[in-house]
Formats: structure tokens, sequence, C-alpha cells
């Protein structure tokens, strides 16, 4: 996907549409989201092992932050009917594949740390 650019008769430049950077900062630059789905990688987590997990971050923010990823088809959300009732979230196959971009994130991240 690539941005539509178009120009006007005095050469100023807009997009009709975010560019796929844009498009994915929108999805994944929100505070907490990669390093809830980071946390995520090796299997399902309740809301409250998440927030022991996540320094810093409120179990309200960590579950806005679920809300927006489950809304766009990174996490899935599931209930367990058991006593008590147990809601365990999970990386669904895309939310997986945005994993890469995060490994690189760290991989970069870790470069600037020397």
């Amino acid at each position: 996907m690539r941005a539509k650019v178009t120009e006007d008769g005095q050469g100023r430049r807009t997009v009709a549409e975010p560019c796929p950077i844009e498009h994915g900062m929108r999805i994944l630059g929100g505070k907490w989201t990669g390093s809830i789905l980071w946390h995520l990688r090796d299997g399902p987590v309740r809301l409250n092992d998440l927030a022991r997990m996540i320094g810093g971050a409120s179990k309200k923010m960590i579950a806005d932050r679920l809300r927006h990823l489950q809304a766009h088809g990174l996490v899935t959300r599931k209930i367990e009917d058991i006593a008590p009732v147990s809601v365990r979230y999970s990386l669904m196959p895309q939310g997986a594949r945005a994993l890469v971009a995060l490994e690189g994130v760290r991989m970069w991240s870790e470069e600037g740390d020397s």
C-alpha cells in the first residue's frame, strides 16, 4: 500500500490516505502496545499478570490497549468458564506477525545501549 499523494496547482502536496508506516504506527504506536504484544508472544496471559509484567502501566491503560489491539485483529480475548472467571488474552496471527517489527525494535534498542 503506497500513500496517494496529490499536488495542487501551487505545488502543495497532500495525502488522501496514510502511508503504510503511518498506518502501522497508528496501530502499534500507542503507549504500552508493543510491550503488551511482546508479553503475549509466549502464550495466553491474564490481565492481572500483564499488569504485573508491565511496570508503570495501570490496569485501565492495559485494558484500553488490549481493546484497541482486539479491534485491529491482533489480540483475542477468551473467557474461561472456571470459578473464578478468568479472561486470557493471546496473539492472533496478525499480532504474531507484528512481533517481527518489535524484534527489530528490540535489536535496534539494544545496539543503542552499548
